[in-house]
């Protein structure tokens, strides 16, 4: 039987039921897993992670060390470029047929699409493929769902082909899409200010009915009132300096030179910026930018975005707010809400980008919870959880 014609779909796929009848856990394969935040919210959300396939040796080493599937077993994963694997060789590595998988999540390298390149740069960039190789996948593993997360430059007018393109290709597939969506992290739980894009896309031969995006959990507690009832306070960031566990590998930050770190002690603790500490940067002589750049973390509010830099202070306002360095890995970790069990491989600078470049867990689990009660919402009452 050939699987790769929709109209060949098995119906013991249809509905969470297994070949053999019973009932199985919502399954998802995650593309670019990195070192794993998109996989871990999903498993929180109740979500068996089925295959997952990512092209950096240190992510790779990081999400195989930490990321288990509910009973134990690892995770099959492909340490391999997208683009030189086939959708059919990894579905066939990963034990997936057509149809079988549920979700496919995935955050395709972003760096074309940053906001922070300049003028035309990143038009071409190559990386802008992998969001049309991701879709490549989608359209042979047959999901009911899939999302991707992007950064919100995805959506500026110098990368409009890149998304359209995308779009027809889903359009074309019978996904129906949902319009982007821009979602701050902090709105669900989470203890920084982190603006993604989020793609959904479902499956018109099992239409669903999702609500997205999810209705924020977290406000402004300073806010209008209105819009407060019934939410949670924003995550202040303090959350991220209580002590650390014993011998914890991924509690270290920079060295900085004495110069840098006198500069950090006159520098206001609590959220001081640069400027205030008396020190005037050579680059900053003629112009006023980048004003957050060694700057201190104000911990009674939601960090800043973490970024792949976001351990070296001269990236970003990612000094500790009492301390005189930058921030440890485990607290930009913490941040990202990973759990202090989450080992990171490869040390401070590698530990770093695997944080920076994550779906934070808590935002994964809110976004894939929603649509996990979609799926259960839609099977008959004979097949859900008891």
């Amino acid at each position: 039987m050939n699987l790769s014609k929709k109209s060949e779909i098995p119906n013991f796929f249809e509905k969470g039921v297994s070949r053999t009848g019973k009932f199985e856990k919502i399954t998802a394969v995650d593309l670019f897993s990195g070192a794993g935040g998109f996989s871990l919210g999903a498993i929180q959300a109740g979500v068996e992670i089925v295959g997952a396939l990512e092209l950096n040796p240190t992510a790779a080493v990081t999400y195989s060390s930490n990321i288990k599937k509910h009973d134990g077993s690892n995770i099959p994963l492909i340490r391999k470029s997208i683009m030189d694997v086939s959708p059919a060789q990894a579905m066939e590595e990963w034990g997936i047929l057509r149809g079988q998988c549920d979700i496919v999540i995935g955050g395709p390298p972003c760096q074309g699409f940053s906001t922070h390149r300049i003028a035309d740069k990143g038009v071409d960039d190559p990386r802008n493929e992998l969001l049309c190789r991701y879709f490549d996948y989608v359209k042979v593993i047959r999901p009911r769902i899939f999302i991707v997360e992007n950064v919100p430059g995805l959506l500026w007018p110098r990368h409009a082909s890149y998304l359209k393109r995308f779009y027809e290709m889903a359009e074309s597939a019978s996904y129906e899409m949902k319009a982007p969506v821009v979602i701050n992290a902090r709105d669900y739980g989470v203890p920084q200010n982190r603006k993604r894009v989020f793609l959904l896309g479902i499956d018109r031969q099992r239409p669903l009915e999702i609500q997205w995006p999810p209705v924020p959990t977290h406000v402004d507690p300073n806010g209008p009132l209105h819009l407060q009832f019934n939410k949670k306070s924003w995550v202040p960031s303090s959350i991220a300096f209580d002590p650390s566990f014993p011998n914890d590998t991924n509690d270290i930050h920079m060295q900085h030179g004495e110069q840098l770190t006198a500069q950090f002690r006159n520098t206001p603790k609590n959220g001081g910026s640069r400027h205030q500490s008396g020190r005037t940067l050579k680059c900053h002589i003629e112009h006023t930018g980048h004003r957050d750049v060694y700057g201190r973390i104000d911990p009674s509010k939601p960090a800043p975005t973490m970024t792949t830099a976001c351990i070296n202070p001269s990236k970003g306002r990612f000094v500790h707010p009492v301390k005189d360095h930058g921030i440890t890995l485990r607290q930009a970790a913490r941040i990202q809400t990973f759990p202090d069990s989450f080992i990171f491989s490869g040390g401070l600078m590698a530990g770093g980008m695997q944080v920076g470049n994550a779906v934070p867990v808590s935002l994964a689990q809110a976004l894939i919870d929603s649509l996990v009660k979609s799926i259960e919402a839609d099977r008959p009452v004979s097949k859900r959880i008891p």
